[in-house]
């Protein structure tokens, strides 16, 4: 069975950059956070799950292929 997670970006300040991700692209339901300086990631509803892994996996890797972080994506498995 595949696993979609599809995010977008919604805010980006110097220190940081904010999704929204679900895995519906036309109603998304949860948010995190990237903090540029260590590319480390923190969801703003506390749950640490596949979903959330998924999507800042996806997003370190196409800021560490691009060198900007993405408007949008999604991660398929």
């Amino acid at each position: 069975m595949a696993a979609i997670v599809y995010f977008r970006k919604i805010s980006e300040t110097e220190e940081l950059v904010e999704y929204e991700f679900g895995d519906d692209p036309e109603n998304f339901e949860r948010r995190l956070t990237m903090d540029k300086a260590s590319c480390t990631s923190t969801v703003q509803d506390e749950q640490v799950d596949h979903t959330f892994l998924k999507a800042s996996r996806k997003l370190n890797a196409l800021y560490t292929e691009r060198g900007v972080w993405p408007e949008r994506g999604m991660s398929v498995s």
